[in-house]
């Protein structure tokens, strides 16, 4: 078959100006072994007459030279630090990636609809980075011309460097270059020190182990069901959005089945309700054993957690992984109360302590999630991607290049109509479970 997209240019795009030479080195945090891979980002932008294609392109690639100078990292190479564990950044300018492409079968409709397959959007990124200690470059740029003169920017970000704060943060100074909203030579001050988030060096002869077991989302779980084969099979992507309505109705709904005794429950976020729901209807649509252990796994923000609380501009990993776990029987017998309510506690759980015993677990026993009984959610709608301007306007959509079986919450934006404005789901689930997840998700009251 044909491909749907078609690369008219790939160039290395270096800093605009000289860049410091060194070797920048790695946290802990950022050099875990399950932040290995590249992010990859798809924004979608309207057509609109008049927008010359030519100029367009011009500009993003002079903004993103503009862009590396003071984000010169993303210019560098990963590879791992020859002298002691973890992870560094070895920069000598050596460039981004940047690609321009068109397509003469999608239209920005099309991608604002779930994909039919997983990797079905597979060429809007047409350089995949898999290995990012193999000398790629750790920021790969495409944009894509789609056939109803739309355009589909596709970044790819290495997770070492940057976490989704980190990567939006870059994105707006990128794109506010690029529509000419930056005053020239106005910088913004991104803020490295990621010794910040190592662990502390042992105070005196005697160091207190950190015990694995008060950690769950390191700890392993029986498989009662071949876990893995079940829930990565035949995968389809889904899309489900959750207007500002809907949420309420879920909130509602969440304190009406929560536990006895917690006096939290008129205050669950939408965050908390909607994972509660999300993992609760995928875990019954599923069907898995009752006596199956299940966690759900989300990332937590830690810049303001900690004491003192990170600088401002601080763009490395900055979050930790809060887990919430039952056995399949109770979340779906106690109701999406139960489960905000474990989302809740999971959040409660992280503070400096916790923060820095994740740090020692992953720094010295290469601690890492096993994927049994997991679900994972990956907040992307308070990043602010959705602001994300290159001079064409808002996205349409934001999204990830692929779907696949980690879930992702989008933001969901409706520029006529403020109150329909939320966060669209969107997962791929084993194709059996597709229409018994999607009736569940659709009807919470079940």
């Amino acid at each position: 078959m044909a491909t749907s997209v078609h690369v008219k240019q790939a160039l290395v795009i270096t800093p605009s100006e000289p860049t410091p030479a060194r070797v920048l080195a790695l946290s802990a945090i950022d050099s875990q072994l399950f932040l290995r891979f590249t992010v990859e980002y798809l924004l979608v932008y309207r057509a609109w007459h008049g927008l010359d294609q030519a100029a367009t392109t011009a500009r993003l690639k002079s903004a993103l030279a503009e862009a590396l100078v003071p984000y010169y990292p993303f210019a560098g190479r990963i590879r791992p630090r020859p002298d002691a564990p973890g992870l560094e950044v070895l920069c000598r300018a050596q460039g981004a990636v940047f690609i321009e492409a068109f397509s003469d079968r999608y239209s920005s409709n099309d991608l604002e609809k779930p994909p039919k397959t997983v990797a079905q959007w597979r060429k809007l990124l047409s350089l995949h980075v898999a290995d990012v200690l193999r000398g790629s470059p750790p920021l790969v740029v495409q944009l894509t011309w789609l056939r109803d003169g739309a355009a589909a920017i596709a970044v790819g970000i290495s997770h070492c460097i940057s976490d989704g704060i980190g990567s939006a943060e870059f994105l707006n100074y990128f794109a506010e270059l690029a529509s000419g909203k930056r005053v020239a030579g106005s910088r913004p001050k991104p803020v490295w020190e990621r010794h910040l988030l190592n662990p502390p060096p042992p105070a005196g002869k005697k160091c207190v182990r950190v015990n694995p077991a008060s950690h769950p989302e390191f700890n392993r779980v029986p498989d009662l069901c071949d876990f893995m084969n079940l829930v990565s099979t035949g995968l389809k992507p889904t899309s489900i959005t959750f207007d500002k309505m809907r949420l309420g109705e879920l909130k509602r709904l969440a304190q009406c089945t929560s536990q006895p005794g917690d006096e939290s429950s008129s205050f669950y976020t939408s965050f908390e309700v909607l994972a509660a729901h999300v993992w609760r209807s995928w875990a019954r649509a599923l069907e898995f054993p009752p006596n199956q252990v299940l966690k759900l796994l989300f990332s937590i923000n830690v810049r303001n957690r900690v004491k003192p609380g990170l600088p401002e501009g601080y763009y490395g990993n900055a979050f930790v992984l809060g887990c919430a776990v039952t056995r399949a029987r109770d979340l779906e017998e106690k109701g999406i109360g139960y489960g905000s309510g474990l989302v809740r506690m999971a959040k409660e759980r992280v503070g400096k302590q916790y923060v820095r015993e994740v740090s020692e677990l992953v720094s010295e026993s290469m601690a890492n999630p096993d994927s049994v009984g997991v679900l994972i959610v990956s907040q992307w709608s308070r990043l602010g991607m959705e602001r994300v301007d290159f001079g064409m306007g808002k996205p349409e959509h934001v999204g990830s290049v692929c779907c696949d079986r980690y879930c992702l919450f989008l933001p969901a934006s409706d520029n006529e109509d403020e109150s329909r404005e939320g966060v669209k789901v969107m997962v791929a689930v084993p194709t059996f479970a597709v229409d018994s997840y999607q009736f569940l998700m659709r009807d919470s009251n079940l």
